[in-house]
């Protein structure tokens, strides 16, 4: 073997090393990057998660708003993306605890009984107001001592929540996207997508509350969405019980 055929194998071979180095980078990156997202979203490899939306109050069947189908488009395609399982689930009908499936629950505490549940259990310090009567006051969030008044197409409010129960390490958690509209819950399940990787690394598999913003939603649908607050401690904390009706309390003892 002459030199130049020795270094044409030898260039060949090294391309080859070179080319299987870089194959088994790229692999164990795009693993990584999947097990972080897997890990986040509690849905490790052939998981079983639950899509908890909306009835129809005026009959028995499934109905779901179209922005409402959009918004479990995103969280189907996230779910996909884990290599997971998706199940829907009428709101009335998920009638067991959390913990055993990841779950993302989508919609308002007035037509989500399970979403109006997860606040009152696990986000006392959260109040919506689900009167059906319209007014300045309807659809409002208070949250602590703030409270965020809904502006039909100018300026609404969404909660994006990851929640777990207990210490248990294999507990999945809750995603929660509770809008003052549909389209607010589009919203969020659409920032979710686009931004999980930041939250992961921000907040790791541990509980947040974020409050956010969408922005003149008659001309840019969900796409504009504003992050308000991280509003995980005074959504934990109980509100506080108002001066009247402490007084009541007391004068009936």
């Amino acid at each position: 073997m002459n030199d130049d055929v020795r270094n044409i194998v030898l260039g060949v071979i090294a391309a080859g090393i070179s080319a299987a180095v870089g194959w088994l980078a790229r692999t164990y990156l795009w693993r990584r990057r999947l097990r972080r997202k897997q890990a986040f979203f509690g849905l490790p490899d052939n998981a079983e998660s639950l899509l908890v939306v909306n009835r129809d109050a005026g009959g028995p069947d499934l109905t779901v708003t179209r922005r409402d189908v959009f918004a479990l488009l995103e969280l189907s395609a996230l779910i996909k993306d884990c290599h997971a399982n998706a199940q829907v689930v009428a709101h009335d009908a998920a009638q067991q605890g959390f913990g055993e499936r990841t779950e993302f629950c989508v919609g308002g505490p007035a037509s989500n009984r399970r979403m109006a549940a997860h606040l009152a259990s696990l986000l006392p310090g959260i109040r919506v107001n689900t009167e059906a009567e319209p007014g300045p006051e309807r659809g409002a969030f208070q949250i602590g001592g703030e409270r965020y008044r809904l502006e039909p197409g100018r300026s609404e409010y969404v909660l994006l929540a990851r929640l777990t129960a207990g210490e248990r390490r294999e507990a999945r958690p809750v995603f929660l996207f509770c809008g003052q509209r549909a389209i607010t819950n589009q919203a969020a399940t659409r920032y979710l997508a686009r931004n999980h990787e930041r939250l992961a690394r921000k907040y790791g598999t541990n509980t947040f509350v974020l409050l956010l913003k969408v922005v003149n939603s008659q001309a840019y649908g969900p796409d504009v969405v504003e992050l308000v607050a991280d509003v995980t401690r005074p959504a934990q904390a109980p509100l506080p019980v108002p001066a009247q009706t402490r007084t009541s309390h007391r004068a009936a003892n």
